[in-house]
Parts: C-alpha cells; sequence; structure tokens
C-alpha cells in the first residue's frame, strides 16, 4: 500500500480510531480512582493493615509514572499499534489476575503490573491520536472529547467504584477493565495500520532510560510516603534529593547524545512548555480537590460510596460538554495564552467556593456551584493542554511528546495529594490544640483541613494562570487555525 493510500484508508477509519483511543484513555483515568472507594472492602477481604493500604495506589501510580518515558520512546521505536495492543492485552491479564488476589502482596504485585502496562497505553494512545488527527477543527474536536475523557473518567472511576464495590464486589473494580480492554484491543487491531513509517529503528538511550526511570521512580515514591512519614523524615528527603540529581543527570545527558530518550527540542518550544507546565499544576489541583472532597462528602456529610459517586457526576458532565463542544471551538478562534488562564481563573473560583464549607453545607446551594464552576475550567484547561503539548511535533517524536504529557500529569498528582493532604493535615492538628477532642471538635479540625486544603488548591490554579499567560504564545498556533491546514506531524 503507497503512503497516500495508507493515509487516505487512516482518515476514512479516524472517528473510529479515536473511539478505540477514548476507550484506553478511559480504562487508565478510571483505574486512578476506581480502586479508592474499594480499599476499605479489599482490606477486610484480604485481611491488611490500614498502613499498608495506601500501596494499593501507590504500586500502580510508582510503575505508571516511573516507565512513561522509556514505554513512549519503545513506541516510537516498535509502532504505536504494537504497544498499544500489547498495553491493552497486559492490562486486561494483570486485572483479571488482580481481581482473583487471595493476599495483600497477590493484589499490589497485580497493581504494579497494570502501571507497567498503563505505561505502554498513555503515550501509545496519545501519540496515535496525534498522528490521526492533524488538521484544525478536527484535531480540536479530538483532543476535546480526548482531554475531557482524561479528566472526567477519573471522577466517573469515583461513583464506578463506589457502584460496583456496594453491588457486586470490590473485585470488579479490577475486572470490569476486562470489559473495556478486549473491544479496545480488537477494534486497535482492525483499525490501525501496521509498523508503518513511523516506527523508528535507532538504538533505545540506555543512560537516558537508566537515570529518567529511576529519578522520577525516587520522585514519585519521595512524594507518596511524604503522608505516611512526613516531609523531614530520611525516606521522605532520601528519595526526593536522590530523584532530582537523577533527572538534572538526565536532562544533562539528553543534551549530548545523539539519539536522546526524550530530546530537547521536544521540550524548548514555548507553546507545548506553557502546556505541559499548565497540565502539570492543574492536576496537582484537581486530584488534591477530588480527594478532599470526597472525605468531606463521606466522613462529614455521612454520604455512602455510591450517592459520593453521584454527588461528583455534574463535574465530569460539565467537563466532557465544555472540553468537546466549548474548547474546541475556542481553540481555533481564541490563543491558547487566553483559554488556557481562563481556564486556571475559573478553576481557582470553583475551589475557593469550597472554602464555605461547614459541617451542615447544603449540597446545591454548595457544593454544586463550585463543581459546575470547575467542570468549565477544567474543560478548557484540558481541552487546550492536550492539544498543544502535542501539538507540532515531528512524527519520530510522537511517541515521547504524549509520554511526557502523561509524566507531567502524573507527577502533578503526586505532588499535589502529597503535599495538599499534608498541609490538611497540619491545619487540622493545629486546630486540636487547647481543645477537648470530642467528635464535634474532630469534625470541625477535619473541615478546617479540608479547606486549608482547598486555600492551597485556589494558590495553585493562580499560578498556573500566571505561569501559562507569561509563556503561551498570543497567537492561534497554525495547527489548529485553520481547519484545512496541515502541522508538521506525519501519519503512521
Amino acid at each position: 500500500m503507497s503512503p497516500t493510500e495508507a493515509k487516505d484508508q487512516l482518515d476514512s477509519r479516524r472517528w473510529w480510531i479515536l473511539g478505540v483511543v477514548g476507550l484506553a484513555q478511559m480504562m487508565i483515568a478510571l483505574d486512578n480512582t476506581v480502586m479508592n472507594i474499594a480499599l476499605p472492602s479489599a482490606q477486610q477481604a484480604l485481611h491488611f493493615s490500614a498502613g499498608d493500604r495506601q500501596w494499593i495506589i501507590t504500586a500502580y501510580t510508582l510503575a505508571f509514572g516511573s516507565l512513561l518515558l522509556i514505554s513512549g520512546r519503545l513506541a516510537d521505536r516498535l509502532g504505536r499499534k504494537n504497544v498499544l495492543v500489547i498495553g491493552l492485552i497486559g492490562f486486561a491479564i494483570a486485572s483479571a489476575v488482580g481481581g482473583a488476589s487471595r493476599n495483600f502482596m497477590w493484589l499490589v504485585t497485580c497493581r504494579a503490573v497494570q502501571g507497567l502496562f498503563a505505561a505502554f497505553l498513555a503515550p501509545a494512545a496519545l501519540a496515535v491520536l496525534t498522528t490521526t488527527f492533524s488538521r484544525g477543527r478536527e484535531r480540536a474536536r479530538a483532543f476535546g472529547i480526548f482531554g475531557a475523557i482524561a479528566v472526567g473518567g477519573a471522577t466517573i472511576g469515583l461513583l464506578l467504584g463506589g457502584v460496583l464495590t456496594e453491588y457486586l464486589s470490590w473485585r470488579w473494580t479490577m475486572y470490569i477493565n476486562i470489559v473495556a480492554a478486549i473491544p479496545a484491543a480488537g477494534g486497535a487491531i482492525a483499525l490501525l495500520p501496521g509498523r508503518g513509517p513511523a516506527a523508528s529503528h535507532a538504538r533505545i538511550d540506555i543512560p537516558g532510560t537508566a537515570t529518567v526511570c529511576g529519578g522520577l521512580f525516587a520522585i514519585v515514591y519521595g512524594f507518596a510516603n511524604v503522608p505516611r512519614d512526613g516531609w523531614t523524615s530520611v525516606i521522605t528527603v532520601g528519595f526526593l534529593a536522590v530523584g532530582a540529581v537523577l533527572l538534572i543527570a538526565f536532562v544533562t545527558l539528553q543534551a549530548r547524545v545523539s539519539n536522546p530518550l526524550l530530546p530537547l527540542r521536544v521540550l524548548v518550544d514555548r507553546t507545548r512548555g506553557g502546556g505541559y507546565l499548565g497540565i502539570l499544576l492543574a492536576t496537582g489541583a484537581m486530584l488534591g480537590v477530588f480527594l478532599f472532597l470526597s472525605l468531606y462528602l463521606q466522613q462529614i456529610l455521612g454520604y455512602s460510596a455510591v450517592r459520593t459517586g453521584l454527588a461528583f457526576l455534574p463535574l465530569p458532565l460539565v467537563l466532557v460538554l465544555v472540553a468537546a463542544v466549548l474548547g474546541p471551538a475556542l481553540v481555533r478562534r481564541v490563543s491558547p495564552k487566553a483559554t488556557v488562564p481562563v481556564g486556571m481563573l475559573l478553576g481557582a473560583a470553583g475551589v475557593f467556593l469550597l472554602t464555605r464549607i461547614s459541617l451542615t453545607s447544603g449540597y446545591f446551594p454548595v457544593l454544586l456551584p463550585s463543581m459546575i464552576v470547575l467542570g468549565v475550567g477544567l474543560g478548557l484547561v484540558f481541552s487546550t493542554s492536550s492539544s498543544i503539548a502535542t501539538l507540532g511535533v515531528l512524527s519520530e517524536d510522537a511517541g515521547v511528546a504524549s509520554a511526557t504529557f502523561n509524566t507531567v500529569q502524573q507527577v502533578g498528582g503526586s505532588i499535589g495529594v502529597a503535599v495538599l493532604n499534608t498541609l490538611a493535615a497540619t491545619a487540622t492538628a493545629r486546630f486540636l490544640i487547647g481543645r477537648t477532642s470530642t467528635t464535634h471538635n474532630t469534625a470541625l479540625a477535619s473541615v478546617h483541613g479540608y479547606v486549608t486544603a482547598f486555600w492551597w488548591s485556589t494558590g495553585l490554579f493562580l499560578v498556573g494562570a500566571l505561569v501559562t499567560v507569561l509563556l503561551l504564545p498570543a497567537s492561534i498556533p497554525a495547527g489548529l487555525r485553520d481547519p484545512g491546514e496541515e502541522t508538521r506531524v506525519v501519519h503512521t
């Protein structure tokens, strides 16, 4: 088949391909949160301690975050279709085995393997999207939908986790991935072209791989350790210091080797750099809000797991509407310098509204307005940032650019949750100083901690608005401006 025929065939299938990529991304997004509400049930069934409970989440995060960049480069080298299919099948197998877990180590190991295959999936899926949709109007719409799935899937995971745990079993929070992975793998095999000209035969940068995987692992582990041991513990400080040193060594190596794992040209572009920083800050603020709002609903207002998930539902619905409809229309007419900072400001406003919570706050007068405003803001930020973060990359860099996007999301989420969790815990402890330890005072202290976290999340969104308005260009990128205009990206 000639390159022109292959391109025409890919164009005719592009919206079906978006469905496959969207299904894969939904599975990844769900697994970031779907286990959260199921953890108490899993703990009771497998008889592990409350202290061990965090490792069910951390095992997935560590494997996912530390392996993304090498997986992105493998997608460029081996072909995105191959890596995507391997990731989907591997994720399904790990989920099936994990759902049958008989002890704690069995479940933790399967969660780590899920993270490994998620690291294969995420950059390959986004790279396929990048090379499939290169025209302005369609690219804006496709990335708007993708951004909505990436963020909305995390909140839907809370609802789905509650429903599955309450009406079936915690094990179905693992089994549910099989339902998504098998049709997605079948669709990828049927719709995507083979390895194609985008696959690269360049040698893998082994020193770069070792330093970045080690550095990201240490950084993610260090921040994940903060809620347990605090900021000043030897383990926390040691891992964060080692991670920083390894990442500095990685950047130094990438400037010197002939076949870098992450070519610095991917990072130094002003538009992409602004997109990456926007995602980093927005994800850190957003996941902290999800955590503390979920705790507030269940522990203070007494919501059940299912009711908590339903309470979150307006946020992803608004986000999807904005990201899939309003965002793509704006991104072709308004500079990212306006849309991303405005989205950040709306995010700040939405979280600011949550600082009004009390022991008896009503859902409709207090919580619902904040979720709607936050959903609009996140829809603008993620639909635009996900598009510009991979806009204009060379075809051979599409996988690693996509992996960088996913890496900043993962690291931003880990840092945001760790920092906000520590600030909330500190505020809660200080509130109780000099007060009688009654149930009422304990609840007041918890709310005070949540409000403190919401104030800091508001600040993160404001910093995001400032950073992106300074970095992002005032003009509309060429690949988004004209519906018929091609970017530099070459079809797979």
